[in-house]
């Protein structure tokens, strides 16, 4: 498998548009599957290193340091909270509130392992801040959905999914954390004739990780890499636009 592509690189760091689905390390239990770190490392070097994290189903920007100095200085912009964050999730369901931020405390289950789950203590803090973009109402019956703005302040595993499915609205195509709900071209488009061999518009975790804004560690000049919507995420809104009864968007 090629490398992802490059969104920016320089002498001190490297930045990808990781597909979904791609692991960023090895998995603990198939050696064998294909992952950034380990393609990074047969293409670039062995001391180029991943920075921080984002979820395997879902896709965006994916920071990589290039020497053991830049690492180090931009591991602590995250470590301390500094990096600016954001992405966008599609949900099932409309949340109630057009802002709003979620602080749970989370933990792994023990019952269920490699899946978070909100506990009152014992746990780590998570934050997020969320902004409605877009509401995608629907008749009586079916689905509505909602493209939001997720701004995660800290970096927990699998964070955004959970603040999102415990705040009643989980992302579309979460395997973890969602419902069976799916996106179907027949259930927006009056007179749709090809539901014989009809597919979800799309079929993953419907979460992007667009921006990264952080300090160069050479430079010390601010800057932000920004990845585009693949493109089943740009689809499915294109038509959610095209044939929902809105879309509703957020009050200026």
């Amino acid at each position: 498998m090629p490398l992802p592509p490059v969104l920016f690189e320089d002498d001190a760091l490297v930045a990808f548009d990781k597909p979904a689905g791609l692991l960023l390390a090895p998995d603990r239990r198939d050696k064998a599957r294909e992952n950034l770190a380990d393609l990074v490392r047969a293409k670039m070097g062995a001391g180029v290193a991943t920075v921080h994290r984002i979820d395997a189903e879902g896709s965006g920007v994916v920071l990589c340091a290039k020497t053991k100095p830049a690492l180090d200085f931009l591991s602590g912009q995250f470590q301390s909270k500094t990096v600016g964050k954001t992405g966008h999730a599609l949900t099932v369901g409309v949340p109630v509130m057009d802002t709003y931020t979620v602080d749970f405390v989370l933990k792994e289950d023990e019952a269920q392992p490699g899946r978070m789950c909100v506990v009152k203590k014992h746990g780590h803090a998570s934050v997020t801040g969320f902004t409605v973009l877009e509401k995608y109402p629907q008749p009586a019956g079916r689905a509505s959905f909602a493209l939001v703005e997720c701004r995660p302040v800290t970096g927990r595993t699998h964070q955004v999914r959970v603040h999102l499915a415990a705040s009643g609205t989980p992302i579309l195509g979460d395997p973890l954390y969602g419902d069976e709900t799916q996106l179907m071209l027949s259930d927006l488009k009056r007179g749709y004739k090809g539901r014989a061999d009809e597919h979800p518009l799309i079929t993953r975790l419907a979460l992007h990780a667009g921006g990264l804004t952080f300090t160069h560690p050479f430079t010390r000049e601010k800057m932000t890499v920004t990845a585009p919507l693949p493109n089943d995420f740009a689809v499915a809104l294109k038509y959610l636009r095209k044939f929902g009864p809105g879309p509703a968007r957020r009050p200026a």
